[in-house]
């Protein structure tokens, strides 16, 4: 696949200005900015923070009483006491299955944060990509104004002479208004989209690459066996693995809850010293001092015998979550499959609708010229003429967006083969340039 991305950007651009910002420096913004990628690293963190919460069940308890009073009376009483506690879990099954529970938690959140930055690579690349649509757009809306706007020059220079009919002028008047407010349209598109990038880095990004058109070239994604992509994903999608780690985790829970049937086995102890210093307020009487140090061990089992039926009920309802889970597993999968294969489909449709664009491109020049010439000897009308004017503009703006189309479903095929990395950024950077 890392030829095909190569393909699409073969040839570097030319070195941008200061200002101009290329794509791989926007998503590196976006990598520390963007509010869901760093929740999802927090939620990662979180999930390794419970195994060694749960690592913690499985060591020794030991805690520290201090104790000091004094009592004030006939005899003057101080008293100072130190108790030494500890336990030890020797068996409690439901220690090590929520401690096997963490872990496939962790393990869970490392596939969600990887398919975080995989759907950045994708959001940064679609949003970058649609700013320069938006502005290809506005340029595209800017020549034709001034086209038909000569084009309405012509027509009022024609109809001054008599050679032309004041309803072409008027028609031309009309065409170059409508001009006016798609430039208009267009403009507000621009900022629109510069929001969106602005959304996912926290930046804007006004001065921008822009793709290379002279290296561009649309290959066909490698593998060309779409039932390869498709045994990648199986393999791959990090969107899947976290499912089937959700799998994994319902099964611990079904066994969790099974412990309630099960003993448990725990070894506690205490060490206590108390030692009382004693003075009458009879100066007769000696001061006396007393000292006392006690300990113990003991190995305890607790034996479950009968709890109102909640445990077999929390057996029941951890299988039924369980079902739940492993439907929304195959849910995930036929989604992952059908999503390989419409970007395949849309990758090789996007190559044979370039082709076919860059062809109508060609062919709406010639026609605008035929066209032209055909009205300045009165076999066409300007009416015709517009609207050469208007088909050429508007193939040389879907061939544009062909183009950007064609990058954002090769990352979004690679997305869902869980293959997306930020090399193929990298790639697809390379094939800019200065604007």
């Amino acid at each position: 696949m890392k030829k095909t991305l190569l393909s699409i950007v073969m040839g570097f651009g030319l070195v941008g200005t200061a200002a101009a910002e290329n794509l791989l420096q926007v998503y590196q913004q976006a990598l520390q900015n963007d509010p869901a990628t760093l929740q999802s690293q927090a939620n990662k963190d979180v999930a390794y923070a419970g195994i060694t919460q749960n690592q913690a069940r499985l060591l020794p308890q030991i805690e520290l009483a201090l104790d000091a009073s004094r009592t004030n009376g006939d005899t003057h009483r101080n008293t100072n006491d130190i108790t030494v506690r500890f336990s030890q879990s020797v068996w409690d099954y439901s220690n090590w299955k929520n401690l096997d529970r963490a872990e496939l938690q962790a393990s869970q959140a490392d596939a969600n944060y990887g398919f975080a930055k995989q759907d950045l690579i994708v959001r940064t690349v679609t949003a970058y990509f649609n700013v320069l649509q938006a502005q290809d757009d506005l340029e595209f809306a800017k020549a034709e104004k001034r086209a038909i706007e000569r084009q309405l020059e012509q027509t009022k220079q024609r109809f001054e002479v008599g050679l032309t009919a004041i309803t072409d002028v008027h028609e031309a008047q009309a065409q170059f208004d409508t001009a006016v407010a798609s430039e208009i349209s267009a403009q507000n598109n621009v900022e629109i989209t510069l929001e969106a990038l602005r959304e996912i880095t926290g930046n804007y990004h006004p001065d921008i690459d822009v793709l290379n058109t002279q290296t561009f070239s649309a290959s066909m994604p490698a593998p060309s066996d779409i039932n390869a992509w498709v045994s990648q994903a199986e393999d791959r999608n990090l969107q899947l693995l976290a499912s089937k780690l959700s799998v994994d985790i319902a099964k611990e829970d079904i066994e969790i809850a099974k412990n309630g049937h099960y003993p448990t086995v725990a070894l506690r102890g205490q060490y206590n010293s108390n030692d009382t210093e004693g003075q009458s307020s009879d100066a007769s009487i000696s001061e006396s001092t007393d000292r006392f140090d006690t300990s113990y061990i003991e190995l305890g089992v607790t034996i479950p015998l009968y709890q109102g039926g909640g445990v077999s009920a929390a057996v029941d309802s951890a299988r039924y979550s369980f079902v739940a889970t492993s439907e929304e597993r195959e849910r995930i999968y036929r989604s992952v499959v059908r999503s390989v294969r419409s970007n395949y489909f849309d990758v090789t449709a996007a190559i044979s609708r370039i082709k076919a664009l860059n062809q109508a491109v060609v062919s709406a020049e010639s026609a605008l010229k035929a066209t032209e010439a055909g009205f300045e000897v009165g076999t066409r009308t300007i009416v015709d003429v517009l609207q050469s004017t208007r088909n050429l503009y508007d193939a040389k703006r879907n061939l544009a967006g062909a183009r950007y189309g064609y990058i954002t479903s090769i990352l979004s095929l690679k997305q869902a083969a869980g293959t997306l990395s930020e090399q193929d950024v990298a790639d697809i950077n390379s094939g800019l340039t200065q604007s």
